[in-house]
């Protein structure tokens, strides 16, 4: 049966959990995506930080197919070779000694803080169980990460929430050191705050929570489900501050836009969690390591994270020269390509209006909350379609600076 699909649709037949761009994307190339009229738009979204090499990367959409063409399913009764293969790539360019795979970020996350209660259930018995996050965070929709990330707005709906979760200060130690003792069993961080306005942690913040987790015995998990997989110009953020994690998550870009996620961990923490205490249908099917391993095959070289640095420096460059002319925020951070804009007060609340005229315009862009522009493109843009890319998002800023000033 054939029928005809627009965007009216979705508000017909789906779950009004979204409410997605007026335009449906139906063709993608690089960092270049088009809709169903044929408008091309650059895309400086990338999927939200998900889609690492762009659309239909030629490396790997074969790996997709060569492994679809073998088998796709076996359930976790059964191991596979590409999955085997992605996790010994992991465990070598990382800290870790064990890895879990999943369908997501919020998975992994949800595997992590599970990990953190049954070793110190194990160790130090059931009062072990306080779970220490912070305000703003971000790390996922189930009930449990949903309750550690520190937005009620996404959690208060849901109550009666998980128990012994509170919420320390970004980026201050003192706040964390307040809530840190000895019943913690994790601290849980991102090393930038995505959804929360691309605000990197510092180097004192994070090391203090290393030898906060130490003194306390409590496992330092880093939320790396944004941050992770070449987006900071290293493999994983934590690269760059010197301060290692007992478990780090990630998602997202790992697979380039297929689903794919994974938990990492040592051999110290990752013994504990034996037969049956944890599983996922899906995780860790022989689609998603082939696609995996060949996003690791491109990312993981210092070609590609240089570039990504490189690319970094033309993003920023021209963005403050766009904001020397229309003077809309007062700050320009991140790592990489992750980058947050943050509005001026005059413009508050305003990020998603600017966000929709930069589409009109033919550029994607996200937001992080009301007053945060945020870019997270494929790591391989091109300089080209930075610059045409810019361009409309800088025709995008004019209209809105006409609009709210007329």
């Amino acid at each position: 049966m054939s029928i005809s699909i627009t965007r009216e649709n979705f508000d017909q037949w789906m779950l009004p959990v979204y409410a997605p761009a007026p335009f449906i994307p139906v063709r993608g190339e690089g960092s270049r995506l088009w809709d169903q009229q044929g408008k091309e738009y650059i895309d400086f979204a990338g999927g939200i930080a998900v889609n690492a090499l762009g659309h239909a990367h030629p490396m790997l959409c074969k790996a997709l197919s060569e492994q679809a063409a073998k088998f796709w399913h076996t359930g976790n009764g059964y191991t596979n070779e590409p999955v085997l293969k992605l996790a010994k790539r992991l465990l070598d360019a990382t800290f870790a000694d064990r890895a879990f795979f999943c369908n997501s970020g919020a998975e992994a996350n949800e595997a992590a803080l599970k990990l953190a209660r049954k070793y110190a259930h194990d160790t130090a018995g059931p009062q072990k169980s306080g779970i220490v996050a912070f305000k703003n965070a971000f790390h996922g929709r189930t009930l449990f990460t949903v309750s550690a990330g520190g937005q009620p707005a996404y959690s208060q709906d849901f109550a009666p929430l998980p128990p012994e979760i509170r919420h320390a200060v970004y980026n201050d130690l003192a706040s964390a050191r307040e809530l840190i003792n000895d019943d913690t069993c994790a601290v849980i961080v991102e090393p930038i705050q995505g959804e929360g306005g691309v605000l990197p942690a510092t180097t004192a913040f994070l090391q203090g929570l290393r030898e906060l987790c130490d003194r306390h015995h409590a496992l330092l998990i880093f939320d790396e489900v944004q941050t992770g997989v070449g987006r900071t110009g290293e493999l994983y953020a934590y690269m760059h501050y010197g301060v290692t994690p007992d478990v780090l998550t990630t998602a997202k870009a790992l697979g380039g836009g297929f689903p794919i996620g994974a938990m990492l961990t040592t051999e110290t923490f990752g013994h504990v969690m034996n037969v049956g205490t944890h599983g996922t249908t899906y995780g860790g099917n022989p689609l998603a390591g082939a696609v995996a391993g060949a996003v690791l095959d491109i990312v993981n070289t210092r070609e590609t994270l240089d570039g990504v640095k490189q690319r970094h420096q033309w993003l920023t460059e021209q963005l403050t020269a766009l904001n020397n002319r229309y003077h809309l925020f007062s700050e320009i951070r991140g790592l990489g390509l992750l980058i947050g804009c943050q509005l001026a007060t005059e413009h508050t609340g305003s990020a998603k209006q600017i966000a929709q005229l930069a589409a009109t315009e033919g550029a994607m862009v996200l937001i992080a909350g009301a007053n945060v522009v945020r870019f997270a493109p494929a790591l391989n843009i091109s300089e080209e379609e930075i610059r045409t890319g810019l361009a409309r998002f800088a025709r995008a800023c004019e209209k809105f600076i006409a609009g709210s000033s007329s």
